[in-house]
């Protein structure tokens, strides 16, 4: 009764020489420097550290002018960390041989950390298809798992749009767009690259647009593996109306390489021979902002009048 009476009196004279706001300064996480050997990825983390242009030049910055944000971690009772905002940071630190990097450490449930690590990514410049998918995929599981906590750091279960509608509230992209992503996690990897490919847009590789993809994630994954295959011997994509019959083939349970490959020989609107003309070879005879449809309308009329022109000189 005394050691509480005792403890009561040096928080009431804490109160009386500290302001609210010091006291909440003194209880924040505070940045703290960690071996970057000692921090460890995050478990299946969805976004690509590439060695690209950007990342060399964050080390470049970083060279220069150090970290600026700190890494957010979490304790993993074994001497080690488990990275959760802050991968690029963390290799940027390694290229230029910088030791340690600065963090924040906190106490963070599995869930927490997944949704913290999502949103710190999701904000970042030109993100794969991929990259959306898995993170979009994970952090609405965490959402969902959260829901089903009763501890006190839960809010009651009514109070929760555990739903895809909420995390459309969170992002960018509509909650539509979103179940597009998340079903490109049942693509096998090799098909998903092609997704990928088509946001990269490197040459001389195959590319498959977002549409057609959400379409083939429906296949079983030895019919995808199929198509993967005649994809890279016959060297194209399917278009999105491919893309829906071998749907509707897999659904039926009659999709297998001759129907696949049947499929894949249709003609697509884009595959159509295209002639080009350069455009300062003909600018000339058109308004500036003239539509491109009535540019070729305009010249197929004016070839069938050469045409009949040549055909009564003839006579």
């Amino acid at each position: 009764m005394e050691k509480n009476s005792a403890a009561n009196l040096l928080t009431s004279v804490d109160s009386l020489f500290t302001t609210q706001e010091e006291r909440d300064i003194a209880t924040q996480p505070r940045v703290q420097e960690i071996p970057v050997d000692h921090i460890d990825d995050f478990p299946n983390h969805p976004f690509k550290v590439r060695m690209d242009d950007s990342m060399m030049e964050m080390a470049d910055s970083v060279k220069q002018h150090g970290i600026l944000v700190p890494a957010i971690v979490r304790p993993k009772g074994n001497g080690h960390y488990e990275m959760v905002a802050g991968h690029r940071r963390k290799l940027a630190c390694t290229l230029i041989a910088k030791l340690q990097l600065p963090c924040i450490v906190r106490e963070l449930t599995d869930e927490e950390a997944t949704i913290i690590m999502v949103d710190s990514n999701l904000q970042r410049e030109q993100l794969l298809p991929s990259e959306k998918a898995f993170a979009y995929k994970m952090k609405l599981d965490a959402m969902k798992r959260q829901g089903q906590r009763t501890d006190l750091t839960s809010r009651p279960l009514g109070e929760k749009l555990l739903s895809v509608d909420q995390l459309s509230n969170e992002t960018p992209d509509s909650a539509r767009q979103i179940h597009r992503y998340i079903r490109l996690t049942e693509l096998i990897p090799e098909v998903l690259d092609l997704v990928d490919n088509s946001v990269l847009k490197e040459k001389d590789k195959l590319q498959i647009a977002l549409r057609p993809a959400v379409e083939l994630s429906y296949l079983t994954q030895q019919e995808q593996h199929d198509l993967y295959e005649t994809m890279t011997t016959e060297d194209c994509t399917p278009s999105h109306v491919q893309a829906m019959k071998m749907r509707k083939f897999s659904e039926e349970g009659r999709l297998n390489m001759d129907v696949i490959f049947s499929i894949m020989q249709e003609e697509k609107p884009n595959q159509k021979e295209q002639f080009k003309i350069p455009k300062e070879r003909i600018s000339k005879f058109f308004a500036p902002g003239t539509p491109a449809q009535k540019i070729e309308d305009t010249i197929v009329k004016a070839l069938d009048f050469y045409r009949k022109r040549q055909r009564e000189q003839e006579r």
